[in-house]
């Protein structure tokens, strides 16, 4: 019976432990463990996933796999999720305040961070690319979108907004396209 759970929290302990760069950088390895590798859930799924766990506070990793383990294993699946994606880090984190000043000023440890960040940056891009791979190919989708991105690169309007302005837009579009196909709204 705990197999499962462990299994589950062994899963998120390797994402937690082997990824450098926040929450983004951990959803494409989330999406490779829990879609691709274990076949747990569906690419569709894993998408609805991040569009709530993006939606609400906090980091997206943390609520991704809240989520997941939760719609796998219900409560004690999200709490071997959660405890299995935040454990590494916390330790890491203890870890390096204790010896925070001993090593803040080596040479390789800054040349390890430098060297980090152009990894993260792809994750994050190869993240979008297959998620963006699961959305149905319509123009609405298409113009939100373009918009959305417009909306935050050139605009300048804070994420969140452009998420509920988009959410907002496709409960009223998914109402419209009920109720012309004689739809119940």
């Amino acid at each position: 019976m705990l197999k499962k759970y462990f299994k589950l929290f062994w899963i998120f302990f390797r994402v937690g432990a082997f990824t450098f760069g926040g929450g983004y950088a951990m959803v494409p390895i989330i999406q490779k463990e829990i879609v691709e590798k274990e076949n747990l859930i569906e690419t569709k799924e894993f998408l609805d996933i991040i569009a709530v766990s993006q939606s609400l506070p906090g980091p997206i990793a943390v609520n991704a796999t809240i989520f997941t383990g939760f719609k796998l294993y219900g409560i004690l699946g999200a709490i071997f999720g959660l405890i299995g994606t935040v454990l590494p880090s916390l330790l890491v984190i203890i870890v390096l305040a204790i010896f925070y000043n001993q090593i803040k000023d080596i040479k390789a440890i800054q040349l390890f961070f430098q060297g980090v960040r152009p990894a993260i940056v792809a994750l994050i891009f190869m993240s979008a690319i297959k998620l963006g791979k699961a959305i149905d190919k319509s123009s609405f989708n298409y113009l939100m979108m373009g918009l959305a991105f417009i909306a935050i690169i050139a605009i300048k309007i804070h994420p969140i907004l452009v998420v509920l302005a988009c959410a907002t837009c496709g409960l009223l579009y998914s109402r419209r396209e009920r109720e012309k196909d004689g739809g119940v709204s």
